[in-house]
């Protein structure tokens, strides 16, 4: 029997600002904050809390305790949102944060084996146009596949379709909506980049979802619906996500949505057995040291690992890797982070029928209503080029 396919999947990765000064080729450090006019700030912050940064660090430092986690359970595609642009343009969006990272740098998503980035969020397009076209052009340069932003409108639509071997296709469909801070006017057009804004989340707009995937699928294609959404802070879902949630599911045979913007890990749902990440929380950021809303811990991120049925595209099983950052690095969390953790998302995910627990290894797993039978394997292939 085929093994279901194994798709990685996490939150924010913001490797500008802070993080970009510490690997090999750092960038400008000039910001355009109120509150900090050199990326450098962040630096100095992160080490006051948390000790010194040996500099420049190697492009794979960053992920740290996550390359283990990869390398052990071997997921078959790896897909990110990647919320910073690749860019040294200086045609900053007065938007009040800007992230970027020198295009040098960028080799850290090669390190770990990044399949696909999706580029439709509030940052992208920090640095303007300029910095989202030196994006694009960066990520074809390492051979890595976006989705949700593009040099033109039809190209922001696409999807990234990512081959497996002897498992069939995952295809990646991106979108941001202006909820999550992402400015109207940074939606891609008929002549001009930017990125696949859905402006609304009403039944017109699932049927327009629902016809590109149609155009798009094959017939044992898993397909992927990554949206970046809702605010940065609390648990609460809005009763419009859920709706929209499970219309994907639904009525475009989604078998992921993959929800992002939330600064913290929210709760989970399996709806019809396919999977719903309403917030997956960052994954890595420059925020140590930087105070607020301690009380979500915005540290502890976590790794999603989902098995997906091959012929039913339902969700076999969910496993998360908690880690914490330190120093700009991914460690693994602590058995009482862990436990935290597990605690928070098993209370926000019960009301939805889902639970959550924490195993022996220090790890969460996901059971729900119905789910199928345990058929696991650590094993698996790369994503096809």
């Amino acid at each position: 029997m085929t093994e279901p396919p194994r798709i990685f999947l996490c939150g924010d990765v913001m490797t500008g600002r802070g993080i970009d000064q510490v690997l090999p080729h750092p960038g400008d450090p000039g910001l355009h904050e109120s509150h900090a006019d050199s990326a450098m700030d962040y630096v100095r912050l992160a080490e006051e809390a948390n000790g010194l940064i040996q500099r420049p660090q190697d492009v794979s430092y960053i992920w740290g305790a996550a390359l283990d986690e990869l390398k052990r359970l071997r997921p078959d595609v790896r897909i990110v949102n990647l919320e910073t642009s690749i860019t040294r343009s200086d045609s900053y969006d007065p938007k009040g944060i800007n992230y970027r990272m020198s295009p040098e740098n960028a080799a850290c998503l090669a390190a770990a084996d990044v399949d696909c980035c999706v580029l439709a969020n509030n940052h992208v397009l920090d640095w303007g146009r300029a910095g989202l076209l030196d994006t694009l052009a960066a990520l074809e340069r390492l051979g890595i596949r976006f989705a949700g932003a593009g040099r033109d409108r039809v190209q922001a639509r696409m999807p990234a379709i990512l081959g497996v071997s002897g498992k069939g296709r995952v295809v990646v469909f991106s979108f941001a909506t202006p909820t999550s801070g992402v400015p109207r006017r940074w939606a891609a057009r008929h002549e001009a980049c930017g990125v696949n804004l859905l402006a609304d989340l009403s039944d017109a707009a699932i049927a327009r979802i629902a016809d590109d995937i149609g155009s798009m699928r094959r017939e044992n294609d898993i397909v992927i619906v990554s949206i970046h959404w809702g605010s940065n802070w609390g648990h609460e879902i809005p009763k419009d996500h859920r709706r929209f949630a499970h219309a994907l599911v639904e009525r475009a045979d989604v078998s992921i949505v993959h929800g992002h913007s939330s600064h913290h890990a929210k709760a989970i749902e399996v709806h019809r057995n396919r999977l719903i990440l309403y917030g997956c929380g960052d994954f890595l950021n420059d925020y140590e040291g930087v105070m607020g809303h301690d009380e979500f811990r915005d540290d502890l991120p976590l790794m999603y690992f989902a098995d997906v049925d091959p012929v039913s595209h339902d969700l076999v099983a969910l496993d998360m890797v908690p880690l914490q950052i330190r120093r700009f690095q991914l460690g693994h969390a602590s058995r009482a982070d862990a436990d935290w953790l597990a605690r928070t998302l098993d209370r926000e995910s019960r009301p939805l029928g889902v639970r959550v627990d924490l195993d022996p290894d220090g790890r969460l797993a996901l059971s729900w209503d119905h789910m199928p039978p345990p058929r696991r394997s650590v094993s698996g292939h790369r994503a096809e080029s």
